[in-house]
């Protein structure tokens, strides 16, 4: 998969990436932003092992954020299931030396269109460390609406922290998910 906008593309992942994702990732500023299954410090071996399962996925929903060819970042998607299964999470990451060049809003941009285009989906969150205003901001400039706030809901660096929740609603999504599900419910009445 490859989608390309004005400053940045979002594609897959490949093994010629693992130099660049361990440059970007292997960074503690960088790790403050993300859930701790993100190691640091960032190794080749988990450049390779986060790739390898990446490139298993089905359907694809981690991506390169690429610049000329090379990974600066990364960009993904956790679908949920049972009655949250139209809703996906998505976070996103930058190398430090990207931050605040309007990189991380178009890839956001892009992701979200694919998500929307690709998958059954109806609502993509986002959730962010409140301290984190760089990627509330870049939720809010690609039109997430702030939802609410979870007081002390994550543990990170060893303090607990607040954590914003960003949400996205595709209107149009909805109408088509409503009218099939309509109709899947007349036909089993």
């Amino acid at each position: 998969m490859k989608t390309c906008g004005h400053t940045c593309a979002i594609r897959s992942w490949s093994f010629n990436d693992i130099a660049s994702l361990t440059k970007h990732a292997n960074d503690y500023e960088v790790w403050k932003g993300m859930r701790d299954v993100f190691p640091h410090p960032y190794s080749e071996a988990d450049a390779g092992n986060w790739i390898s399962c990446s490139n298993k996925q089905e359907p694809e929903r981690n991506f390169a954020i690429d610049i000329a060819g090379t990974a600066i970042g990364g960009i993904g998607f956790v679908f949920l299931d049972d009655v949250n299964r139209y809703c996906a999470e998505i976070g996103f990451w930058l190398g430090r030396g990207f931050w605040g060049q309007g990189i991380a809003s178009e890839a956001v941009t892009l992701a979200t269109d694919y998500a929307l285009s690709n998958f059954d989906v109806v609502r993509i969150f986002g959730v962010v460390f409140t301290t984190n205003l760089a990627s509330r901001r870049v939720l809010e400039k690609c039109h997430y609406t702030h939802e609410a706030i979870l007081r002390s809901s994550a543990y990170k660096d060893g303090h607990f922290v607040d954590s914003d929740v960003f949400a996205m609603v595709s209107q149009e999504q909805l109408k088509k998910k409503t009218h099939k599900c309509a109709q899947l419910e007349r036909r089993t009445e």
